[in-house]
C-alpha cells in the first residue's frame, strides 16, 4: 500500500466532518482532491483500518463512520435541518447548486419581495436563533460555510460559491422515498 505525503492533511480536513471538493477555490484542496482520486483505493483501505470510511461523491470526498443506533435520532434531526435549509436556497434560486455564486444581499433583496421565501426564512430562525432577516441569512450561510458546502470566494464584494459537496445534501433529499399512500 502506497500512501501519499498529503495523507495527514487529508485526514485532518475530512476528520472534522468536512468535504474535499474538486471546485474549491483553495489550490491545495484541489490538489488533495486529485491526490485522493489517484490513491483512492490505498487511502480507502488505510482509513478503513482506523474505522473511517472514505466515500466518493460527485466531485467530492468525505468520511463516514459506523455508528450506534442511539446516534440515529441526532442524525435525523440534522437531516431535518439540512432539508429545511436546502428548501430555502432552492426556493431562492432553483439552480442553486455546485458552482452557483451569490451574496447575502442578493438573498435579502429576494426575501423582502417574496412572501414564500420570507416564510421559509422565518421557519429557519429555529436554527439561526437570530431576529433580523439579515442576521438569520448570515448565520445560515455561516452554517453552510462551516460544513464546507460553500466558501467565500471574494471578501471585497462578499461573494460565495457553492461547492460540489452541496450535491451531498441534494442526494440526501433525493434518497428519501416516501410511498404515495402515506
Amino acid at each position: 500500500m502506497q500512501l501519499p505525503k498529503q495523507t495527514a492533511a487529508i485526514f485532518e480536513k475530512l476528520g472534522r466532518g468536512q468535504f474535499i471538493c474538486s471546485n474549491a477555490s483553495n489550490d491545495e484542496e484541489r490538489r488533495w482532491y486529485n491526490v485522493i482520486e489517484e490513491y483512492y483505493d490505498d487511502l480507502h483501505e488505510y482509513f478503513k483500518a482506523i474505522n473511517f470510511n472514505l466515500e466518493k461523491g460527485n466531485e467530492y470526498f468525505y468520511f463516514t463512520r459506523n455508528e450506534a443506533k442511539a446516534d440515529m435520532e441526532r442524525k435525523i434531526e440534522v437531516a431535518y435541518k439540512w432539508i429545511d435549509i436546502l428548501d430555502f436556497f432552492k426556493t431562492f434560486e432553483t439552480t442553486f447548486g455546485a458552482g452557483y455564486r451569490f451574496t447575502p444581499s442578493d438573498i435579502l433583496v429576494r426575501v423582502n419581495v417574496d412572501a414564500t421565501l420570507k416564510n421559509k426564512l422565518e421557519s429557519l430562525k429555529k436554527y439561526s436563533k437570530e431576529d433580523s432577516y439579515k442576521a438569520s441569512i448570515e448565520k445560515i450561510i455561516d452554517m453552510l460555510r462551516r460544513d464546507n458546502f460553500i466558501e467565500k470566494e471574494n471578501e471585497i464584494n462578499d461573494t460565495y460559491k457553492v461547492l460540489t459537496s452541496f450535491a451531498y445534501l441534494e442526494e440526501l433529499i433525493l434518497s428519501i422515498n416516501i410511498p404515495t399512500e402515506i
